[in-house]
């Protein structure tokens, strides 16, 4: 029990709360604490006082201890009564501090290596986002042991917990990062508020728009309103604001890193304290504030007025309806509110410099004009959406003016972004045009989306008649609309001060990051943590990604900014409000516009720091190191259980019911059944064998966790907890510190292919292979219907129950548990958890999943019940299934099939697209890809789906008839609709399209390969009308293999199921070639395999189409191999012609048959015949001297073998006649043994026909006199040199004989003779027609051709 005990030294109210979470979480707690009162509050939680620092730290498993001052840790720590005295080896020391990064690390070191304890450090805050806000929100660092080691019980004290893994004082760090942007918000904030006032807004109209639009920041937001109702006692606020402030420049200064913003707010503030001190402590930090601009922002608090959008709300009930509406300027903005607006019945008439611009503005239904005036013409209301104030000037009253043209009465509107100065002059000079035209001065917010779709804010200005007559077409346009009094330009001038705080938060923003980055921060964990803080803002939120992705297209130009904040410092400057901030902000957009950066999103603006530092501040993915995370790891349970499970499973006598949302779950199985229906007869049957275990394929992925977890219970009752266990070793997934992380393999797989040689591929393997990327960071997050953001398991519960279940009330089994407490602690645990818990759980191997498995296990047997939602290493480990080796088509028997293999690619995620390039990649020449067109299946009409799935399928059946692996996918251009339903619908109507031409195809493939979960459910089941499967193993690791039930249309076919998330770029790839038919074996590879079985193979003289066919005929009948051998006699009559019809009938027979070119004497036919494609040559130098013969068949013997033909060589002399070549018996000669060794050895040849007395053509009457004792010498040197033995003139050897030569090593017998006289004699008796006799032939020859096999004892070893 000691392990469960967290000890605390010092308490506070946030301490509280954490020792409050570790008690329902069912630690046992203690603490020491000067403070009675925080004694006494913790006792009432049922902790433990203790009353010195030693006791505190007795027994514990891990010390929290809370360090406010560096001053406290020698007292802490290292005094006479110091806690270091007391403590065990193996407690964890969590330091909960915000004392700066350096005195973390001196005393992390000294606690680590001095006293060999666990260190980590925490800050302890409150989250203020609306998601998390006001749950307790950790920060936490450390080296990856301690990390490993405190993560359950940080996880059981925070509601939010970040992880910094490597160095210490992340939490520190994160802190100072934080009060940075706390600070430029808060001066920001107050310059905003001066210099509205001064402008004549109210400031409760300042904040009432502002806090809803893009200038917000949770500072605004929040202490805006403490300043304005003139609370006191705000001496001690920045008074911590100037010391933590202070403090980061400090960091600033050592690490030589510019902070001009945090500068800039911080003489601000040291202003501002100067001041209250003269004024008294009690003063208000209004009245502060106003001593430090000179804005008196009291009087202007107190002063009434109307709320904005009760004016606007008034106006649309006096607006006038206005018929034509002009509209100059279609940019990004402009564009979408012109076209909002015809969409909204309005006539729209507009104008734009760019003429692709206009062209599209007509095609939406606009009128073009070509110039100002032209759209000007007879308009009611013309709107003004140009990029600043020389344009605006320009198109009213430039050449072809807009004024000029204007109808008397009409209305202007200004949405520009222009000063309050600019409106208020053109107020007068249109008055002065004596047309009585009205300005509306209306600048929006929103972005381009909000443009098109009409939901724009609005803040509109101007005399009461002009906003009458503009009303309705900018309600038109608006979400909000905000009618601001004080006449053309206060509209504006709200606009200028939202541009004011947007423009300091995004130079903020990259300020904060560029620091966290200069810190040694992760910064897309920086920006996580930053997002739920008091330092984030609306525009902390939107920019910050960019940065992060280092994605800087232009949605919001930085040269915007330099002219926003441009109108902010002139308007200051006029009105006399000092705004260091604001200009410092401004200066730095100034100069990332003179770096050339002004056409690029306003985010780039972080390049200013990055340019200047040399740091960057783009966020990789939080990338781990496999090796490293798992090396950090404890130790694994040291016995496995599985044997003991397995007896455990033998007494009880139940079943496991794997009940699985498609065919991709059953990846770690074997030996098991899947169901793809569950009618009760079928289900009746299964439990009637009393399997240990199979599965249902539900096809449920289209319903949602919860709806499919509300199904299931249903069914089965309420559950004691609900298993949430998704590591998959094979498929890379593992569960560490409660994040889910993927294993990239594929980030060596793309450097390999950069690497040039053997050592560089070495280097680039080590450093690349083994890296874990958190599971909502990967391209399986974000598929359209089923993705996620959370990798943290706690919180995808969460985010999966739509907040149903909180993160915070998600149970969790540790690694540490599994790993030190063994299934007795996992049975313990899970009997712990209140009933109808969600648990998950932590695994980093299979033994982790076996001992959690186990401990289950136990559970049940004490009547515990639970329903587990995990991937496919969890039900192996549950039934004890031992794994076995990848499976081959030889396993299953279907070697020999010469139909073509299926693979069908349904699965968009990127992984897939990436294998099925290198599918492609390897298999160029030997595959035939078809492409389903996505668009013609999921979007066009009706027919044009039914041609092209009808066309598909009739391709498919040619490539697979033919014997060719036929790949058939969908296009890889992904089409998603407008939610996620309808990007369903889409993958449904594709998904559906597949299985259609599947049921289209006739052809029985060799093979079936689906690729991804749903693709292969919907094939399985609706394609080939499987109902039942055996799950006989895997193809791969991680890829089930089935074979389908006798109901199916192809029973008995291997159908690989290979999910969208498994194996490496080149996985897919693999499979096929290994389950591809492997082609023609070489002739070699048939000797070989003769010898290896103890029999010879035929090679059978070919001199047509007749006896081509007789001999691959008899080879299928007999499933025997076989040569189809070419004479040259043969070669002159056929040519080339009869070689294609030997290669092709090799290539298409169903068993093995090579093609071979028999005794070639001349050097110029062997050249040519050695391009001929066929398999192996026989070079015939038997009539040339020793010498002339060894020098002739070495220079033919390189060149074939440098195209991978077998070479055969004749040594010695046959006598007879074969074709038209005869040999006298006096020129014939025996084989000489000496001769054959240097000969071979000189050659390098594969096979050697030898001379034993054999003869061509007929044997004399007295019969054949072989020299067998020279065979068997001859056998004896040829096996040790690996060459194998031909024996020519088999026609007429009896059985007796053909069986010895076979004994002593003969592996290919020539026959010609035999089948030649077949062939003769079938012409005697004459046929009706030269079919008939065509057939008579080949059958005649077919006879002896499979007399021969049976004979040479190759029947049946195909």
């Amino acid at each position: 029990m000691g392990r469960s005990v967290v000890g605390f030294i010092g308490l506070d109210d946030i301490s509280l709360e954490l020792a409050s979470s570790l008690l329902h979480s069912g630690y046992q707690v203690q603490a020491f604490e000067i403070s009675s009162s925080l004694m006494d509050g913790f006792s009432k939680l049922g902790g433990k006082k203790c009353s010195n620092l030693v006791d505190a730290g007795k027994g514990v498993h891990a010390l929290v201890i809370l360090i406010s001052h560096v001053d406290q840790i020698k007292d802490i720590f290292y005094s006479y009564e110091g806690v270091l005295k007391g403590l065990q080896k193996d407690v964890i020391i969590i330091l909960q501090t915000t004392i700066i990064p350096a005195q973390i690390e001196k005393l992390e070191k000294s606690v680590t290596e001095d006293y060999q304890m666990a260190f980590v450090d925490m800050y302890v805050s409150r989250a203020v986002s609306e998601v998390l806000n006001g749950k307790v929100m950790i920060t936490y660092s450390g080296r990856s042991e301690s990390i490993s080691r405190a993560h359950p019980i940080l996880s059981a004290m925070g509601e939010k917990v970040f992880c910094f893994d490597g160095e210490v004082g992340a939490g520190s760090k994160s802190k100072m990062v934080i009060e940075l942007l706390e600070g430029i918000h808060f001066v920001a904030s107050l310059e905003a508020m001066s210099l509205g006032t001064q402008a004549g807004i109210h400031p409760m109209i300042l904040y009432d728009i502002i806090s809803n639009a893009a200038g917000n920041s949770w500072v605004f937001k929040n202490y805006i309103p403490y300043l304005l109702k003139g609370n006191r006692s705000k001496h001690n606020m920045l008074n911590a604001f100037v010391k933590n402030l202070g403090m980061v420049l400090e960091m600033e200064k050592s690490l030589i890193f510019p902070l001009p913003l945090l500068a800039a707010a911080h003489q601000q503030l040291l202003a501002g304290f100067s001041h209250s001190e003269k004024i008294g402590e009690d003063s208000k930090l209004l009245e502060v504030w106003e001593k430090v601009t000179g804005v008196n922002i009291t009087d202007a608090v107190n002063a009434k007025y109307n709320n904005p959008e009760e004016l606007a709300d008034a106006l649309s009930a006096k607006s006038k309806h206005a018929k034509r509406i002009g509209f100059i300027g279609l940019g990004a903005m402009g564009f979408g509110m012109a076209t909002h607006l015809l969409e909204s019945n309005f006539c729209v008439l507009g104008y734009d410099v760019y003429q692709p611009t206009l062209s599209r503005f007509a095609n939406e239904g606009g009128i073009a004009g070509a110039n100002p005036a032209e759209v000007s013409k007879d308009v009611d209301v013309l709107f003004i959406m140009v990029t600043n104030e020389y344009q605006a000037e320009s198109v009213l009253f430039g050449d072809h003016g807009a004024v000029s043209a204007l109808p008397c009465g009409a209305s202007v509107v200004i949405s520009s972004t222009v000063s309050p100065a600019f409106i208020r002059q053109l107020e007068a000079r249109l008055h002065n045009e004596n047309k009585n035209l009205k300005l509306v001065d209306a600048p929006v917010s929103g972005g381009v989306k909000r443009a098109a779709n009409g939901t724009l804010t609005i803040m509109a200005s101007g005399a009461e008649e002009a906003l009458e007559h503009a009303g309705l077409v900018l309600s038109a346009l608006s979400e909000k609309l905000y009618i601001i009094e004080g006449g053309c330009g206060a509209g504006s001038v709200v606009k200028m001060i939202n541009q004011l705080l947007a423009g300091v938060h995004i130079a903020a923003t990259a300020e904060a990051m560029a620091f966290g980055a200069r810190l040694g921060l992760d910064t897309r964990l920086l920006f996580d943590i930053i997002s739920a803080s008091a330092g984030t803002s609306w525009m902390f939120e939107n920019r910050g990604p960019h940065m992060l992705e280092n994605d800087y297209t232009p949605l919001s130009a930085l040269d915007i900014f330099v002219k926003d904040l441009g109108i902010v410092t002139r308007e200051s400057s006029s009105l006399k409000v000092p705004l260091p901030v604001a200009n410092a902000a401004h200066q730095l957009f100034i100069s990332g516009s003179a770096a050339g950066w002004g056409r690029i999103d306003d985010a780039g603006v972080v390049k200013v720091y990055e340019m200047l530092s040399g740091f960057k501040v783009e966020g990789k993915p939080h990338v781990l190191s496999k090796e490293h995370v798992l090396r950090a790891l404890p130790s694994e349970w040291p016995t496995d259980p599985v044997e003991n499970m397995l007896n455990v499973a033998q007494k009880n006598l139940k079943t496991l019911v794997v009940l699985d949302d498609d065919p991709t779950g059953t990846q770690t199985v074997h030996d098991i059944e899947v169901l793809t229906e569950w009618s009760i007869e079928s289900l009746a049957e299964q439990f009637g064998k009393k399997p240990k275990c199979f599965f249902i394929l539900t096809n449920s992925r289209s319903l949602s966790p919860e709806k499919e977890a509300d199904a299931a219970v249903s069914v089965i009752g309420e559950m004691d907890a609900w298993i949430i266990c998704p590591f998959f070793h094979q498929g890379g997934r593992f569960t560490i510190r409660d994040i889910h992380y993927v294993a990239d393999s594929d980030m060596y797989y793309s450097l390999s292919h950069q690497a040039h040689n053997i050592h560089l591929l070495e280097q680039v393997k080590k450093h690349c292979v083994y890296r874990l990327i958190p599971a909502g960071e990967t391209e399986f997050a974000k598929d359209a219907s089923f993705g996620y953001k959370s990798s943290n398991l706690r919180e995808w519960v969460e985010e999966k129950t739509g907040g149903r279940i909180p993160a915070v009330s998600v149970a969790s089994i540790s690694i540490q548990l599994l790993r030190k407490g063994g299934p007795e602690a996992v049975c313990e645990y899970l009997c712990s958890l209140k009933k109808g818990s969600t648990c998950i759980v932590n695994a980093a191997s299979d033994r982790d999943m076996a001992v959690f498995a186990a401990g289950m296990i136990q559970a049940e047997l004490l009547g515990k019940s639970f329903l587990c939602r995990t991937a496919a290493s969890f039900v192996s480990a549950r039934v004890g299934i031992v794994p076995k080796a990848p499976l081959l088509p030889g396993d299953l028997g279907i070697s020999t099939e010469r139909t073509g293999g299926l693979i069908v690619v349904g699965s968009y995620v990127p992984k897939t697209t990436r294998q099925v390039e290198e599918l492609l990649l390897q298999r160029v020449h030997a595959l035939k890809k078809i492409e389903v067109s996505v668009d013609k299946v999921a979007v066009k009409s009706s027919n044009e789906r039914e041609e092209e799935i009808n066309r598909i399928a009739e391709v498919a059946d040619v490539y697979l008839r033919s014997g060719k692996d036929t790949l058939v996918m969908t296009s890889r251009q992904l089409l998603v609709g407008k939610t996620a339903s309808e990007s369903l619908e889409i993958n449904s109507k594709v998904s559906s399209a597949l299985v259609e031409i599947v049921r289209k195809i006739t052809t029985k493939p060799r093979f079936i390969l689906a690729k991804g979960g749903i693709t292969s459910s919907d094939l399985a089941t609706k394609a080939l009308g499987a109902k039942r499967a055996k799950i006989v193993g895997q193809a791969l690791s991680g890829v089930p293999l089935w074979q389908l039930g006798p109901e199916s249309r192809h029973p008995g076919v291997p159908y690989i199921v290979f999910p969208g998330n498994v194996g490496d770029s080149k996985a897919v790839a693999e499979v096929v070639n290994r389950w591809t038919h492997p082609g023609r074996l070489s002739t070699k590879e048939l000797l070989l395999n003769a010898e290896v079985g103890g029999y010879a193979v035929g090679a059978f003289n070919v001199y047509n189409m007749e006896g081509v066919e007789a001999v691959v005929a008899a080879a299928e009948e007999q499933r025997s191999p076989a040569i189809l051998q070419i004479h040259p006699s043969a070669l002159k009559h056929g040519g080339a012609p009869l070689v294609a019809c030997c290669i092709s009938a090799a290539e298409n027979a169903n068993v093995p048959i090579t093609v071979h070119f028999d005794h070639g004497s001349s050097k110029q036919e062997l050249l040519g015949v050695l391009e001929l494609e066929i398999d192996s040559v026989m070079v015939d130098g038997s009539n040339l001297s020793f010498k002339e013969n060894t020098a002739y068949t070495k220079y033919i013997s390189d060149l074939a073998h440098t195209k991978n033909l077998m070479v055969e060589a004749e040594l010695g002399r046959l006598s007879g006649t074969e074709d038209d070549l005869t040999v006298e018996d006096y020129e014939a000669r025996l084989t000489d043994v000496n001769q054959a060794k240097e000969f071979i050895d000189t050659t390098g040849i594969d096979a050697l026909a030898v001379c034993i007395g054999n003869v061509h053509g007929k044997y004399p009457a007295s019969g054949p006199k072989l020299r067998l004792d020279l065979l068997k010498d001859l056998y004896d040197l040829c096996s040790k040199e690996g060459v194998y033995i031909v024996l020519h003139g088999a026609s007429g050897l009896p059985k007796d004989i053909i069986e010895e030569c076979i004994k002593r090593g003969v592996r290919k017998f020539n026959v010609n003779t035999e089948v030649r006289k077949a062939y003769m004699d079938s012409l005697i008796n004459p046929k009706k027609d030269l079919i008939d006799i065509m057939t008579a032939a080949k059958e005649a020859m077919k006879v002896v051709i499979a007399e021969k096999m049976q004979l040479f004892g190759s029947a049946g070893k195909a």
